[in-house]
């Protein structure tokens, strides 16, 4: 990813969190009672924040194969309820781990 995509990325970002963050306040005076709309205005920023960042994954490491075992340890352990050090750190570790299998069986 080159600097000025990951520029843009994080404006993105930070434009659909303030979107949908302070746009509300603005218009809604009082406690929105609507529990759709909260629900809505809770979670998109997550969905809009995992699908740009999400594709990512695998242009990130030197090979797709290290990127989907490690996106198979983070989904596995995110479905256990680990915290998100240990999911990060451990999706980490087994890309590392998987290049350096790679490395070591391609000599």
């Amino acid at each position: 990813m080159s600097t000025t995509n990951f520029i843009f990325a994080v404006l993105a970002m930070a434009a659909v969190m303030i979107f949908f963050r302070v746009i509300p306040l603005l218009f809604f005076k009082g406690k929105i009672k609507n529990k759709f709309l909260n629900s809505f205005l809770a979670y998109v920023p997550y969905a809009v924040l995992t699908s740009m960042t999400f594709p990512e994954v695998f242009h990130s490491t030197s090979t797709v194969t290290s990127a989907v075992f490690g996106v198979i340890v983070a989904v596995v352990l995110s479905y256990f309820e680990q915290s998100l050090i240990v999911v990060a750190l451990s999706s980490t570790a087994s890309v590392f781990i998987v290049e350096q299998v790679m490395k070591f069986m391609a000599k």
